[in-house]
């Protein structure tokens, strides 16, 4: 009988029958073992480049403030430029100028050396924005013609004396 068991276990070994007869025998190609690493590598990595982006976000994150001699040359290039209030020729220019003013305010806040270090251009800037209000039409923008191109003047004077500020 043990001899009947023993063979019985022998046969069955042999025949892939017994325990792990479900298990894969590995493959004695070496070449073939890579390329199945290679398909299941590249199948996690595509799987996971997927998943990534369906991931990633929709919306695009908006920029920050333009660097305070960024926003300050984009003001500077409206010294030359100036118009006639009454004569229908201001909503651009003072519409500009306006927007630039802003751009730049923003940029003093959020620059490394802090609001402290624009403490005057940022009064001035402050004082126009309060007499302006929310109001941006040509008629509104007109009355404060001077206001406007004062405080685009002061700011450039200002600037001017700190060069380290826009180079």
């Amino acid at each position: 009988m043990i001899v009947a068991a023993a063979l019985v276990s022998c046969t069955q070994a042999s025949s892939g029958g017994g325990p792990g007869a479900d298990v894969p025998a590995a493959s004695t190609d070496p070449a073939a073992a890579d390329r199945a690493r290679i398909a299941e590598d590249t199948e996690n990595a595509d799987r996971a480049e997927r998943e990534a982006a369906a991931e990633e976000p929709t919306a695009v994150p908006t920029p920050g403030p333009a660097l305070v001699r960024d926003a300050f040359a984009t003001l500077q290039a409206t010294l030359d430029d100036t118009c006639t209030p009454g004569a229908g020729d201001c909503a651009y220019f003072l519409g500009r100028v306006t927007q630039e003013l802003t751009e730049l305010d923003e940029s003093m806040r959020a620059d490394d050396k802090g609001p402290g270090h624009f403490k005057q251009p940022l009064a001035d800037m402050k004082v126009l924005f309060d007499k302006l209000g929310d109001d941006r039409s040509e008629a509104h923008l007109e009355k404060y013609f001077s206001e406007i191109v004062g405080t685009r003047d002061g700011i450039n004077t200002w600037m001017q004396d700190h060069p380290d500020d826009y180079r």
